[in-house]
């Protein structure tokens, strides 16, 4: 029996009726929504819901709809989840629930962006972008950026404020999958640049600044100071989270990246296949070396969906990624499947999710974003309920 099954055993199908007849009242039904969200058990919520929210009200209409509404403050995305919540408890009651998430995201480290050796205008920048999360890949051709402009997306569509930086110095893809290719940044005092806005999304690329060509002749060095001036000289709005999409590989910029950025936590992005899951491996190594957690992996283009008769074909293998995370001791957190929509999207610079947020590929990376929302703040934040105490004897 589910846990929504337990708490509403005793009800009657009447519309709030209890076994022996009588209507529910209302700091009953007050006490029933709150006993529902504290055992509401999941990965992002290990001990329910109410052990990571910081404020909880009811609203209970009186009106002929008697609509009830629960106001939660969370320190991370999870509307999505706890939509199908309310769902449950308003095929339960019978009235309908409605679950508002407001977002109270803290950084995970505290940090300063801005490489000036004036401290106060050091801390002119601090505090603007709560979290950075570095998404990467061992290897090229796993769908990095394209999962990493979605997750932003889904992030945003989540209730998250979201930038995206695009890191691949080499062959930079975002300006064209944001649909930005040829745009320009500008600046309002000379010294930082104004990022980009992508329906929403606040967005920054060596591919607003120098022509395709010439972004892949750069050095190493080069590269490394151009990743450290696009970071640092932007003026990021106040944001919850800064997606930076990593090139492939294990090298200058990622390096840079560990050392001199308080990147939050990293996601490995890879496919099933064996040789994609051999480098990937090493990417969850060099942030292990350089203490970066490694939040969990998205498997990509894990299966094809057959548009006639839904049978899902594993063509690059399967499970891949889930045994890659049961071995270095991570989260698997999502699969995507192989879909023309997605690719098409990436092509034209639109956003299936934006366009349609409830849709099924929407709805894909939209559970992967709360995944990894969730999981940054359970793994790294120390407010999190999972956070070991130490008890002193007296």
């Amino acid at each position: 029996m589910t846990i929504f099954g337990k708490i509403f055993s005793k009800k009657t199908p009447k519309t709030g009726v209890i076994s022996n007849g009588e209507a529910l009242n209302a700091s009953e039904i007050e006490q029933l929504i709150k006993d529902s969200l504290s055992h509401y058990i999941s990965d992002n919520f290990p001990q329910g819901v109410l052990a990571v929210c910081q404020q909880l009200t009811i609203t209970q209409s009186n009106k002929l709809n008697k609509k009830i509404t629960v106001n939660l403050i969370m320190p991370f995305v999870c509307q999505g989840e706890l939509d199908l919540v309310a769902q449950t408890l308003s095929e339960n009651l019978e009235r309908p629930v409605k679950i508002e998430i407001a977002l109270a995201i803290k950084p995970v480290r505290q940090f300063s962006l801005g490489n000036d050796k004036n401290k106060a205008e050091q801390d002119s920048i601090q505090g603007k972008v709560a979290n950075i999360i570095a998404i990467a890949s061992g290897k090229g051709g796993v769908g990095k950026s394209t999962t990493t402009v979605n997750l932003a997306y889904a992030l945003m569509c989540e209730g998250a404020r979201v930038g995206i930086l695009d890191a691949d110095i080499y062959g930079p893809s975002i300006p064209s999958m944001l649909g930005l290719k040829n745009e320009k940044p500008s600046s309002s005092d000379g010294k930082l640049m104004t990022p980009l806005d992508a329906k929403g999304l606040s967005a920054m690329s060596i591919g607003f600044l120098v022509d395709e060509a010439d972004a892949t002749v750069w050095r190493g060095p080069m590269a490394s100071s151009a990743f450290n001036q696009l970071l640092n000289e932007t003026d990021w709005p106040e944001l919850d989270y800064l997606l930076i999409d990593m090139p492939p590989g294990t090298g200058d910029i990622q390096l840079t990246l560990a050392q001199k950025v308080p990147v939050a936590a990293a996601v490995i992005v890879t496919t099933p296949q064996d040789i994609a899951l051999i480098d990937a491996v090493k990417g969850i190594a060099m942030f292990d070396k350089v203490k970066v957690p490694v939040l969990g992996i998205v498997e990509n283009m894990s299966y094809h969906l057959c548009e006639n008769c839904g049978h899902q074909s594993h063509i690059f293998g399967e499970a891949g990624g889930e045994h890659m995370a049961q071995d270095h001791e991570t989260k698997l957190l999502g699969q995507l499947p192989l879909d023309i929509a997605i690719r098409q999207d990436a092509d034209f610079g639109e956003s299936d999710i934006i366009e349609n947020s409830a849709g099924e590929i929407a709805n894909h990376y939209r559970k992967i974003a709360r995944n990894i929302s969730a999981q940054l703040f359970l793994q790294c934040d120390t407010a999190s309920p999972l956070t070991a105490t130490v008890a002193h004897k007296a």
